[in-house]
């Protein structure tokens, strides 16, 4: 039986693409570099603000100076405006709480910064959640397993028992999310109504592929 559900926060729990296409434009136009469409930001985001930075910087434009810069002027706007559009997906705060009444736990492991991870989390979904881990500068992101297996272990150590990677399922939109599962030796669920395609997912190896949240219910394992 599932004990604990992750779920990745950016298009699996919250649909944040125009919250986070504005910021990135925003840095872009103050450095003159032009700016990107906000359905183009769906192949951008996924690793990490870092990347993301990178990839949306034109080719040959790229210097320390400038992505430091870029870094500094999405953080700021974002601070400032990251609630403008998102808004969690329909059917997902009925889910986790159809989650909860089942006995099981759920967290957040996000490459978003830890102060945004927490900030959206706390204000969209309130107390549903038992542990949120953003990325703090200087350590891994995903697909590194690190924050998957320490989410495990603040849990394991609630129940009183280690858990097994059949007790565990990693939820998210992308392949970054099923390599992540994969990494900790866990089961994924590919969620369709996020930023990549279906094929993404199918590719990367879901164990399972979700199309609304309320699906997640019907994961072996999710029913008692």
């Amino acid at each position: 039986m599932i004990k604990l559900c992750i779920f990745d926060l950016d298009g699996t729990l919250i649909d944040s693409l125009a919250d986070l296409a504005a910021a990135c434009n925003n840095a872009l136009t103050e450095c003159g570099l032009g700016t990107h469409e906000t359905e183009e930001y769906r192949y951008y985001v996924g690793n990490g603000v870092i990347r993301l930075i990178e990839r949306i910087i034109p080719p040959g434009k790229i210097s320390p100076g400038v992505k430091d810069k870029m870094i500094a002027l999405f953080n700021e706007y974002y601070h400032e405006n990251y609630n403008v559009y998102t808004r969690p997906y329909e059917g997902m705060i009925p889910t986790l709480d159809s989650l909860c009444r089942e006995g099981i736990l759920c967290a957040v492991v996000s490459n978003k910064p830890e102060e945004f991870t927490n900030t959206i989390v706390k204000e969209f979904f309130g107390s549903r959640f038992f542990a949120v881990k953003g990325n703090i500068p200087g350590t891994p992101v995903k697909p590194d397993p690190a924050g998957v297996k320490k989410v495990m272990e603040l849990v394991s150590e609630k129940l009183g028992a280690p858990l097994s990677g059949d007790e565990v399922l990693m939820i998210g939109d992308s392949s970054v999310d099923i390599m992540t599962a994969k990494n900790a030796e866990i089961k994924s669920v590919g969620c369709t109504w996020g930023f990549r395609e279906e094929k993404e997912l199918s590719d990367s190896g879901a164990d399972y592929i979700v199309h609304a949240p309320e699906e997640i219910l019907t994961v072996p394992g999710i029913a008692r």
